[in-house]
């Protein structure tokens, strides 16, 4: 028997996903005009292989008992972007680029968190059973 679906833990993976990419484009930013920086990317293709390659079987006993399956870390793989055009200083971060990252990122997580938080108002509709 399955308690919760897996959705819950997908919805989890699906913010940690934003929050390292959250960090990177603010690191890109923040570093605008430094000398030589190059443009970092989180790479969501590579972690979600690695996840779902990488699932942990746990020995049941019971057929009751819960499935036990690995929580997967938020550390996203980050790799340089190799694309864009280089300033005279060496540095490859485009500023519109980057702020229509963000934007993009915080509709994306405001799309996650309002998902994750109609599924818990749902579980508490049942455990209140209905009312």
């Amino acid at each position: 028997m399955k308690l919760f679906s897996s959705t819950i833990n997908t919805l989890e993976q699906a913010m940690n996903y934003s929050s390292s990419k959250q960090k990177v484009i603010s690191r890109n930013i923040a570093n605008v005009d430094t000398p030589n920086y190059k443009a970092r990317d989180v790479s969501f293709k590579t972690e979600f292989d690695r996840v779902l390659s990488n699932t942990i079987k746990a020995n049941r006993t019971d057929p009751r008992h819960f499935t036990f399956s690995s929580s997967s870390s938020s550390n996203f793989p980050l790799f340089n972007q190799s694309s864009g055009t280089f300033n005279q200083n060496g540095n490859n971060v485009d500023i519109d680029k980057e702020m229509s990252e963000l934007a993009k990122n915080q509709i994306y997580y405001n799309a996650v968190a309002d998902r994750l938080g109609s599924k818990f108002n749902s579980l508490k509709t049942v455990i209140r059973g209905g009312k």
